[in-house]
């Protein structure tokens, strides 16, 4: 890939380390959480990141009595959560908040929502189970970067108390889904079950990568320390985390956090393609070429892959690669929106309105969130009148 690639938590959260840590493992090399080059700053603590303010327990009190509240009535608080973060859900860059936060702003990712429902279920007297949701790769652009993103949904249940005090039709503990992704919903991906731990240290992580995005490193290292310090065998940190240190060219430092990601996680392929950027920028190109190499051809069956390389060809002006590229995505599935806007910017920019048409009306069909098509639709309007400027989006 052109840019450097990072791990990022977006509208959708980004996981990369297992649920089952190795039996053994080398310790872990917390020396580089205590760097001297790096300004500390405060960061939210666990509890101020699930809790929730008097006001909001008063208004849940309010609508749901405490004599009242089941799966079945409190459903209608998680599906109004659901519905509304579709609706207004950034999808490329929402922001990553706190349950209160979230509460007041449901412009906010995945992982930020998926920790309210979770705040607000436990309140009513439900239990929640974060779940990783196995997704291929998929990449956003950011200032330059190639972001991965990842999935997280919440598993919400009755305790078995309440199905002894209460008389219930159905036997057994029932259960409900709260996935902030249509297509993930649809799609009904494998999942396994993460821990609070780990969602704080993700929570940590991804306000990191938004404060190295701002430049602001010290902070950036802040988040990072703390999320490692909560779970030390999250792998997604321990490679931002590398990413940090090679930006502030700490290279050997940061080479020691790539390799600690990977022997977490030997599925982290964006801690190896940073090692491989590491060893290019170290003058160690054939180890760096034998990795990137080997990543290729394992990414070659993902549509989302060439999907990200089709949008670095286009921001670079090699529009056969792009078009290349997004086909190859079509190939590989046909009902992503994502190839067919990529293919509608390309035809734009060849002149060739009646094609960028066709590929924009495809990719606004396709979408599911509201805001896609809000875009796609809005850029079909100014393609009828020829003033149309598909540029302006990333």
């Amino acid at each position: 890939m052109n840019a450097p690639t990072i791990a990022l938590l977006s509208s959708l959260c980004f996981l990369s380390a297992c649920n089952n840590t190795p039996k053994q493992l080398a310790p872990a090399p917390l020396a580089l959480t205590e760097l001297d080059e790096f300004r500390l700053s405060k960061v939210e603590s666990q509890e101020e990141i699930f809790a929730l303010t008097p006001r909001i327990k008063r208004q849940l009190d309010s609508a749901f009595p405490e004599d009242t509240r089941s799966l079945e009535t409190t459903k209608r608080l998680l599906h109004f959560l659901l519905e509304n973060g579709d609706a207004s859900l950034s999808y490329q860059s929402g922001a990553t908040l706190t349950a209160n936060q979230a509460y007041a702003d449901l412009n906010a990712n995945c992982l930020s929502l998926s920790i309210l429902a979770y705040s607000l279920a436990e309140y009513l007297g439900l239990e929640g189970q974060f779940q990783k949701v196995h997704i291929p790769e998929y990449w956003a652009r950011n200032n330059g970067f190639s972001l991965l993103t990842g999935h997280i949904n919440l598993k919400v249940r009755e305790h078995d108390k309440h199905a002894i005090n209460r008389t219930i039709i159905y036997p057994g503990s029932r259960s409900l889904v709260i996935d902030f992704d249509p297509n993930s919903r649809q799609a009904a991906f494998k999942t396994s079950h993460i821990n609070k731990a780990r969602i704080t240290a993700m929570f940590y992580n991804n306000k990191g990568v938004s404060a190295m995005l701002s430049h602001d490193y010290g902070r950036a290292y802040s988040y990072y320390k703390a999320a490692i310090n909560t779970d030390s065998a999250y792998s997604g940190a321990w490679g931002n985390l590398g990413v940090l240190l090679r930006l502030t060219n700490l290279y050997p430092e940061a080479e020691v956090a790539y390799q600690y990601a990977i022997t977490l996680d030997a599925d982290n392929n964006t801690a190896l393609g940073n090692l491989a950027l590491l060893y290019n920028l170290t003058n160690r190109e054939q180890q760096g070429d034998a990795i990137l190499t080997q990543l290729d051809k394992k990414r070659q069956t993902n549509p989302y892959y060439h999907i990200s390389l089709g949008n670095d060809a286009y921001a670079t002006g090699r529009y056969e690669d792009a078009i290349a590229h997004f086909k190859k995505a079509r190939t590989l599935d046909s009902n992503l929106h994502d190839s067919d806007f990529g293919l509608a910017r390309i035809y734009f920019q060849l002149g060739d309105l009646k094609l960028a048409k066709k590929y924009l009306t495809m990719a606004n069909n396709k979408a599911d969130f509201d805001h896609d098509k809000q875009r796609y639709e809005s850029k079909l309007q100014a393609l009828r009148s020829h003033t149309a400027k598909l540029t302006d989006y990333q």
